[in-house]
């Protein structure tokens, strides 16, 4: 699934301005990144040029650096340098954006897993056939204290992250295991008491996606 929307994000150019505008708080966009964003996503696989850039957004130079930097840091723009007749060049390369926007529109449908379909729903996400370690690992979760909902849950925690790693997903189940967490509510009231302690460093996978539709 995840692959279709994706192709279906970059087929359809009038799609993405309104899905990105829609959830770019969401994504931790200030305004001005979003302006930058919305004009790399026309130059999706051509080559990077910030004086261009600058010249047609109007905006100085040094900006757009800082600005394409944040993009870069919050992974949702990559540069990529390629050879061309041994002349290295940099290309802008918006994959991890097109993962994350595809995400926001999957979330939005309420998928139930069962035990016969939870495999799928992996090789879905992952775009791939899994192991037979893999499949040995989802069997020994379904076979613990882990539900088929909280497994899927881990799975939407690490796709939102961008982290297609079964290690990722065994630590976020092992992580809401020790918590005593067990479905959907157990999530959103262990992020309510974390969101109260503002001094306490965050994981990378506290992102609050189960509210993202409010």
């Amino acid at each position: 699934m995840l692959d279709k929307v994706i192709k279906l994000l970059k087929d359809n150019s009038l799609l993405i301005p309104k899905n990105l505008i829609v959830n770019y708080k969401k994504l931790g966009l200030s305004d001005l990144e979003l302006i930058v964003l919305i004009y790399l996503i026309s130059e999706d696989g051509k080559s990077f040029n910030p004086k261009k850039i600058s010249s047609d957004l109007d905006t100085e130079l040094a900006t757009i650096l800082e600005t394409t930097n944040n993009l870069t840091s919050k992974d949702l723009l990559r540069i990529e340098v390629r050879k061309n007749n041994n002349i290295r060049e940099e290309y802008i390369v918006l994959d991890n954006l097109y993962h994350k926007l595809a995400f926001f529109i999957i979330n939005e449908q309420d998928i139930k897993p069962t035990k016969s379909n939870l495999f799928d729903i992996f090789e879905k996400e992952f775009g791939r056939t899994l192991s037979p370690i893999e499949y040995e690992l989802i069997s020994g979760w379904q076979d613990g204290e882990a539900t088929d909902e909280l497994i899927l849950l881990a799975l939407k925690e690490a796709v939102y992250n961008g982290v297609f790693n079964f290690r990722y997903i065994d630590k976020i189940l092992y992580e809401w295991k020790k918590k005593g967490i067990k479905n959907k509510e157990d999530i959103e009231k262990d992020r309510s008491k974390f969101h109260n302690k503002p001094t306490e460093k965050k994981e990378l996978f506290d992102y609050d996606w189960l509210n993202e539709k409010e």
